[in-house]
């Protein structure tokens, strides 16, 4: 088992060096984009990816205070799952109610991947195979979407 500090390290030099083999890839719109801490330019819809010492997640988080809000901007990617899917080009589990780390009720869109370790150097290959090709279908599905998103909250 790992201390405190040695799983921070690891965690930080994992993103770190995702970050680094992502940075020459230009966005959808042809812009330079912080991969690792996806900024989509409207509150309360976050793209996260997260993993830990068990699997690995990509998510588009909604999370709003408000649910019926929420519910309504989630219906607004509902209306865009086909085009959403076929960007991804995989089924990915839709959550209209789900809890989030901190306890809070938040909506997801999400892949995941198990059997893989931030801890192990070894998955760190399947790790960014994992994150790469998803974030950027994400992150061109997004330039086509977001002004709906912006006009709607």
């Amino acid at each position: 088992m790992y201390s405190k500090e040695e799983s921070a390290r690891l965690r930080q030099q994992f993103w770190i060096s995702f970050g680094q083999y992502m940075k020459p890839v230009p966005s959808a719109s042809g812009s330079t984009v912080n991969w690792t801490n996806y900024k989509t330019g409207v509150k309360n819809i976050f793209f996260k990816m997260d993993v830990d010492n068990k699997k690995a997640f990509i998510s588009i988080q909604l999370s709003h205070p408000d649910a019926d809000i929420r519910h309504l901007i989630f219906e607004q990617f509902e209306e865009f799952k086909l085009m959403f899917t076929n960007t991804v080009n995989e089924e990915w589990d839709w959550i209209k109610d789900a809890t989030d780390e901190f306890g809070k009720t938040v909506s997801l869109i999400s892949a995941s991947i198990s059997g893989v370790s931030i801890f192990n150097q070894q998955h760190w290959p399947d790790l960014i195979s994992f994150f790469k090709p998803r974030i950027i279908a994400l992150d061109e599905f997004w330039d086509n979407v977001k002004p709906v998103f912006e006009d709607l909250v």
